[in-house]
């Protein structure tokens, strides 16, 4: 599956998804369901089509955020105070725009410059979420060894990203 491919054939239908569920351009959910599918693309049977996994995904990340308690929060609150503080700003400037591509590039970049083992794991365990037990398995190494090389990644990240943080 060629991600960049089928995030640009199906870009529009997840924002209308979204705009339809939400009632609002929202692109912290368009970009979580970017992650959702890149997440489990592994997952991805090919007995239907991808269009309809794939608004599947959006459809269940949008009902997420209704349900979520920051968007309860944001459409009861009544008191100017929090009605200012909870508006979000739906413009974001082409300055933010390279920042967030510049933080994302940094954050790849340290994850690549890790050992392998520790790259492996955190890809593993952090970013295709397999749970600790899962990636011992599939390594056929000791859950202990596992857990080591998470704690020894997470510091060097920590040390290389600090700056972000």
């Amino acid at each position: 599956m060629n991600f960049n491919e089928v995030i640009k054939s199906n870009k529009q239908n997840i924002k209308n998804i979204i705009r339809l569920i939400t009632k609002e351009d929202n692109e912290d959910i368009e970009q979580e369901v970017y992650l959702k599918i890149w997440k489990n693309s592994d997952k991805y049977k090919e007995k239907g089509s991808i269009k309809s996994w794939i608004s599947t995904i959006t459809k269940n990340t949008s009902l997420d955020y209704l349900k979520s308690a920051y968007h309860k929060i944001s459409q009861t609150s009544t008191s100017d105070e929090y009605t200012v503080t909870n508006i979000k700003d739906k413009k974001t400037s082409p300055d933010d725009n390279v920042i967030k591509l510049e933080r994302q590039k940094t954050i790849i970049n340290a994850i690549n410059s890790l050992k392998p083992k520790f790259k492996e794991v955190i890809i593993m365990c952090e970013i295709n979420d397999y749970s600790y037990e899962e990636c011992a398995q599939k390594l056929k190494c000791p859950l202990g060894t596992v857990k080591s090389r998470i704690y020894n990644a997470k510091k060097e990240l920590a040390e290389k990203l600090k700056d972000l943080l």
